[in-house]
């Protein structure tokens, strides 16, 4: 790990000159990086279950416990970051990651008991997380650092567009790795994609944290709750989807559930694509209000849909609202605080869209038991329109 982190921000060198548009070398190292964490979602739970004979229980256990190490050492990548750059944290997150990816390697190794196996992947899960934390706080704020806070908006569009291709390509080829070569193939690539965006972004330029008076992680949390918060409301959202839209077009008789995030993708990629800088131009906190009532009506599409079509072209609209949410309220997120302290901002930020994707699943699984799977998507729409008041609530209490 040390070879990969020895590039420390040197605060004696003069801060480079902001560039218009984020970095093309940061923004690929962090889709090369977050590979590490779409390549095994459809992996692990197939093989906890399938190989190992584990219970349901226990590949939920395997695969939320990742949630539960990026939350919490969130403040300790904010810190990293602060202190030394987002370059550092970046590096040294892609590192970690990739040891993660080597003890999911050792866990397929023939002649273990399937407990030793178990064991040894959920170790893995908590290190992955451990590295993802650093890997995406550091190279947000690494791209927010390159371009300026006064065209951050644009620079967090990019690295989600980074970090959401990297979902969706990482994870089918994930399953492809695994059905054709097995699952120490698969986690091979999950050791190789943080180094291959290691070594790509050792070569970029470092930018430097502003000096200051650097807060503690719980005070950063204080002045940026609201953001967080609707961020995390706009996170139930993508989360109903995910997790329970092949069981919803089943009950339905649809036959193109995969077609769903495909949907959800192409709207999310069009807007942070076409409209992305468009949070650096007018208030984060308006194209925020107007993004959570966009993906509440695509939600409430979804729940109502009387067709597979209607249920696609709802999910459409939920990833046209989706997709500026997070730069919006992560802009303002930012201007709450000193600039010394925004990498503490930007990881307690992102911690608020983990708790989303870890608590609103197994919430929206007792709605579905309850309710039925359509309630998921009323859930959704729900939590959005609550978002967008608690936007304007925000708004009020500008600084």
């Amino acid at each position: 790990m040390s070879a990969l982190t020895m590039n420390v921000v040197d605060r004696s060198e003069p801060a480079p000159t902001h560039l218009t548009r984020p970095a093309p070398g940061i923004i690929a190292a962090l889709f090369c990086g977050y590979l590490a964490v779409g390549l095994p979602l459809p992996v692990i739970p197939l093989f906890v279950h399938d190989k190992l004979g584990f219970s349901n229980l226990i590949v939920g256990l395997a695969v939320g416990i990742q949630f539960l190490a990026t939350v919490l050492t969130r403040g300790y990548a904010g810190r990293l970051t602060d202190h030394f750059g987002g370059k550092r944290s970046a590096l040294q997150g892609g590192a970690v990651c990739a040891l993660g990816g080597l003890l999911y390697l050792v866990s397929a190794m023939p002649g273990l008991a399937p407990a030793m196996s178990l064991v040894i992947i959920i170790a893995g899960r908590l290190v992955a997380g451990f590295g993802e934390s650093q890997l995406v706080t550091g190279f947000v704020s690494w791209s927010v650092a390159s371009v300026g806070p006064q065209r951050a908006g644009l620079s967090m569009s990019w690295t989600g567009v980074a970090m959401f291709a990297a979902l969706a390509i990482g994870a089918p080829v994930g399953m492809a790795l695994y059905q054709g070569y097995g699952l120490q193939t698969a986690m091979i690539a999950c050791v190789v994609a943080p180094l291959v965006a290691a070594a790509i972004a050792v070569r970029e330029i470092s930018y430097t944290s502003s000096a200051g008076q650097r807060l503690p992680f719980y005070k950063v949390i204080g002045q940026i709750w609201r953001e967080g918060l609707g961020l995390m409301l706009q996170g139930v959202g993508l989360s109903g989807l995910t997790a329970f839209a092949s069981l919803y077009f089943a009950s339905r008789h649809w036959g193109h559930a995969g077609l769903v995030m495909t949907a959800f993708g192409v709207g999310f990629i069009f807007v942070r694509v076409a409209l992305g800088h468009v949070t650096d131009r007018t208030s984060g906190y308006r194209v925020a209000l107007w993004s959570l009532v966009i993906e509440a009506i695509g939600q409430a599409m979804v729940w109502f849909a009387p067709s597979e079509i209607a249920a696609l072209a709802g999910a459409l609209v939920t990833g046209l609202g989706c997709a500026l949410v997070f730069p919006a309220l992560g802009v303002e997120a930012l201007k709450r605080v000193l600039p010394a302290n925004r990498g503490s901002a930007m990881g307690a930020f992102v911690a608020f869209l983990d708790i989303a994707y870890g608590v609103s699943g197994p919430v929206a699984g007792l709605i579905a038991g309850q309710f039925g799977y359509a309630a998921v998507y009323l859930f959704g729409a729900a939590c959005a329109l609550l978002g967008a008041g608690l936007v304007l609530t925000a708004r009020s209490h500008q600084s």
